[in-house]
């Protein structure tokens, strides 16, 4: 029997998954971070080769495994510069010592963003839109004939509109504005609080600015801006509303660009925002669906790694 893998590779963790011909994971390995772009390409290798290695190992197969595709689904890829390192970076796989026969060919070597494997393994099948909003976001689609439109992904900085990372600073800023006075009043102030520890949320300045907060510790407060608007925090509910309406927006402009508006299609919602208390799932659904009635709102049926195992074992069936 021929098996292909599937590999998932961000800036917190990488996820191998040894799929057979009949699409059936057989066994999954993880290792630390492989995002080539922040902790070099050498890191990175060293963390795919482990989740490689951690899953073949664990696997109960009499015979030798001959892995005749792969797929690398890495964050930070996006570039054709990014595609010839990774291409380099599997070669030196290949001459590593690992518990497995390769049998690769050119052809059989998918490399891609992991925006891609997301789609692919949330929904099954590599035609549709994902929405994802964790600490940043991003909206890819792509439809069935190949096309694609990535929409957002800019960063912090520059874009992520929706993540958590901008809920958590409008909810910030909204408390500042109201203890000055410049806004109503939100229990988001206590909120924020009672979380941090502060005895006044002037103290924010401290926790922020001198603590050298960054973008993950920031975004990690999201939660308490859904937590309040769960509540009924009126403040609180206009940023989620607001959130909403910039991930509906970039979903629109991705549907617009690749899809007919009466398509029937699958969007799929990943990342920890959606998982919040104060329906924003609920909410992002029930807006798209207005402007799209054809469009299916779901949660991700299958994991991104599985997703980068049908892209490999896709290319064995052409």
């Amino acid at each position: 029997m021929s098996y292909v893998l599937g590999i998932d590779g961000g800036g917190s963790k990488t996820v191998c998954v040894l799929m057979d011909d009949s699409r059936q994971v057989l066994v999954r390995g993880e290792a630390g971070p492989s995002n080539y772009q922040s902790i070099g390409i050498e890191a990175t290798l060293q963390s795919i080769q482990s989740a490689i290695h951690n899953a073949v190992e664990a696997a109960i197969i009499t015979n030798t495994v001959n892995i005749d595709a792969i797929c690398l689904g890495l964050g930070g890829v996006g570039r054709a510069t990014d595609i010839e390192v990774v291409k380099g970076l599997v070669k030196e796989l290949q001459n590593n010592k690992l518990p497995i026969t390769w049998a690769l060919q050119p052809a059989n070597i998918v490399i891609c963003n992991d925006a891609l494997i997301a789609l692919v393994g949330g929904i099954g099948q590599p035609v549709g839109i994902v929405v994802a909003a964790g600490t940043g976001s991003i909206v890819f689609g792509r439809n069935h004939e190949g096309h694609t439109k990535r929409v957002g992904g800019w960063g912090y900085i520059l874009g992520d509109e929706g993540s958590a990372y901008k809920i958590a600073l409008a909810g910030m800023n909204a408390a500042l504005k109201s203890y000055d006075g410049r806004e109503i009043s939100t229990s988001l102030i206590e909120g924020f609080k009672q979380h941090l520890n502060l005895e006044n949320i002037e103290d924010l300045i401290e926790v922020v600015y001198r603590r050298e907060w960054g973008v993950k510790q920031i975004a990690a407060l999201a939660p308490i801006v859904d937590l309040a608007a769960a509540s009924g925090d009126i403040v609180a509910n206009i940023i989620i509303d607001h959130a909403v309406k910039e991930l509906v927006k970039t979903t629109s402009t991705v549907i617009d660009a690749i899809f007919s508006a009466d398509s029937v299609l699958e969007v799929v919602t990943t990342g920890s925002v959606w998982r919040g208390r104060c329906k924003i799932h609920e909410r992002f659904a029930v807006s798209l669906v207005k402007k799209f009635p054809n469009v299916n709102v779901i949660f991700p049926r299958y994991e991104p790694a599985y997703g980068a195992g049908l892209l490999a074992l896709q290319t064995t069936q052409n």
